[in-house]
């Protein structure tokens, strides 16, 4: 590993600011119905300690394994540091888990406590967490967890902070990170506190983060970008940070935040687009944007509506951004920069250079790593200092993870053009073969499928078949519409158009069949999605599999599958 500064690992950022700025906000979290709670860095730190006493004083092992179950708040980023504190390791869990996945984690990864703070859903969480493990709770905890576990402000009354500064070393395990899983059972990607200090000192080489800036948190911090980018770009820089309070509150919270860096995925870039359609018609826009004056105008207002006029740095990742999606963006004046990364090297791979136009790319690597794409089969290989520990308990997993010369296989597929920015062109594993011996890369094409103002998500499919098929999920709006039989048939001839519009950009082998059209949502609680919004193509083929001929041999171009 290259050297990383001991001032910049994670607590002893935490050290610096409660001496260097002690009276200066940091946390902004909505409290609801309107009131708002501010946290200075001398308030985080002290309640950190105190926290981070009540852990020490359990008595567990050092390195022992906490787990925070919680949807993003001042008290996450809290626990992660009194954790750390104590000498233990943290595991954070997606807010909107299935309570078997839960029971995984929580038994896997041999997690001595959990704080469970705030969440949506807990009810149908509940069966998940082992009857008798210790449950710490937040403030906006649901009043069951409230009533019947300890008090995160009961503690920190009756707890003295605990003194001095440990210090955990760069090779130390900081976290258990557990991949989101589109196949298979989660992964715990082990983590050191060096390998996230290196991956700020390459990430703002490209993402210029500086004290002065602020972000919206509202990205499950279970996640890999925003653990990286939020979390620990928040610890580097001294920023100030928001939080989100709700999906009914978000635009407000943007408005709140104004933030000046923003990262956001695929699917909430489209929802933002299909927003600002529903208030201006896509070729209205157009023709304003191309009136040199109307246009700057118009551009400003969008961008204040959105709460994002005073962003500087937009970002994408955790899926392909579509190609006419950046292009919308760029047009409206919000250039956005796509990444590509994995929680096996903290997300720190590759990134286009802000101020750059290198769409249809991920840009270049970072400054300190390497890439490759393997000859034979095409897959993206890397290796950088930010690279995984291995998977906790699962040697051979972690072994296969590797190729014998110490290259991560990434799993995707790509390719490197003449500037060396990276091309992804889908997953080494989602390529199937068409019943005429074609290979079909399917990411390409649901690329292009889900820029419909009506699609919310989308999978092609169709191994074994003459030719492959596209099925499309309904965004809420276009199913309410498709219940009044003139909307539904204006629809489909509107899906039908956009169909022909896809395949004739693509070649012969590749074109669709036809559009399958859902209007039952995925969602992470029928498992058909990860909390990152990534489809689980395993599913699909479960449910939808065997339609798959009746499908094709229908002659029809649009189909509704039946709720």
């Amino acid at each position: 590993m290259n050297p990383v500064s001991p001032d910049m690992l994670a607590l002893q950022r935490l050290y610096h600011w409660e001496k260097a700025a002690p009276h200066q906000v940091t946390l902004t979290q909505p409290m609801g119905g309107g009131v708002i709670q501010d946290y200075t860095w001398s308030q985080v730190a002290d309640q950190v300690r105190r926290m981070a006493a009540h852990l020490k004083a359990q008595g567990w092992e050092p390195g022992s394994n906490v787990a925070i179950l919680s949807k993003n708040c001042a008290w996450w980023l809290m626990s992660d540091l009194a954790i750390w504190m104590a000498g233990h390791v943290s595991v954070p869990l997606y807010p909107t888990l299935a309570p078997d996945t839960i029971a995984h984690i929580l038994t896997h990864s041999e997690a001595k406590a959990c704080f469970v703070g705030k969440l949506d859903a807990w009810e149908n969480m509940k069966p998940g967490v082992p009857g008798g493990l210790p449950c710490i709770s937040y403030p906006l905890s649901p009043p069951d967890v409230l009533n019947n576990h300890d008090g995160w402000d009961a503690i920190c009354a009756r707890q003295a902070p605990l003194q001095g500064e440990l210090v955990r070393g760069a090779e130390e395990l900081a976290t258990l990170i557990y991949t989101s899983g589109t196949t298979g059972r989660p992964k715990g990607v082990m983590q050191s506190f060096g390998s996230f200090a290196w991956a700020l000192d390459a990430g703002i080489t490209r993402i210029d983060l500086t004290g002065q800036d602020r972000m919206l948190s509202y990205l499950p911090l279970a996640h890999v970008v925003e653990r990286v980018l939020v979390e620990h770009g928040w610890l580097r820089t001294g920023m100030r940070l928001y939080f989100a309070e709700s999906i009914d509150t978000f635009p407000a919270d943007l408005q709140r935040a104004r933030p000046t860096i923003f990262f956001s995925v695929p699917r909430l870039w489209v929802k933002f687009q299909q927003g600002v359609h529903h208030k201006i018609p896509p070729a209205r826009l157009q023709l304003l944007l191309s009136i040199p004056v109307i246009g700057a105008l118009v551009r400003r207002k969008v961008l204040k509506a959105l709460g994002l006029d005073q962003c500087r740095i937009a970002a994408g990742g955790a899926a392909p951004m579509p190609l006419a999606l950046l292009s919308w963006y760029r047009k409206l004046g919000l250039p956005i920069n796509e990444g590509y990364g994995l929680t096996e090297n903290l997300a720190v791979s590759h990134l286009t250079v802000p101020g750059t136009n290198q769409e249809g790319t991920v840009g270049p690597a970072y400054p300190g790593v390497e890439d490759r794409i393997d000859p034979e089969t095409g897959e993206i290989q890397m290796r950088s200092p930010a690279l995984m520990m291995g998977y906790y308990k699962d040697p051979v997993q972690s072994r296969a993870a590797f190729t014998e010369d110490g290259w991560l296989r990434t799993g995707d597929k790509g390719q490197l053009d003449a500037r060396g920015n990276l091309h992804i062109t889908g997953r080494v594993k989602d390529l199937f073969k068409t019943s005429k011996g074609k290979y079909i890369a399917p990411a390409p094409i649901e690329d292009k499928l889900v820029m419909h103002e009506a699609v919310e998500a989308c999978v092609v499919t169709g191994a074994n078949l003459g030719r492959p098929l596209g099925i499309v999920m309904l965004n809420a709006e276009a199913v309410a519409r498709s219940r009044d039989a003139a909307a539904r048939t204006e629809l489909e001839a509107s899906l039908s158009e956009h169909l022909k519009g896809v395949n004739a950009t693509l070649d012969p082998h590749e074109q669709l069949a036809c559009l399958v059209i859902v209007t039952t949502a995925w969602t992470v609680d029928n498992d058909i999605i990860t909390p990152t919004f990534k489809v689980k193509r395993n599913r699909i083929e479960d449910i939808y599999s065997a339609n798959y001929e009746r499908w094709e041999a229908s002659g029809k171009k649009v189909i509704w599958q039946a709720s």
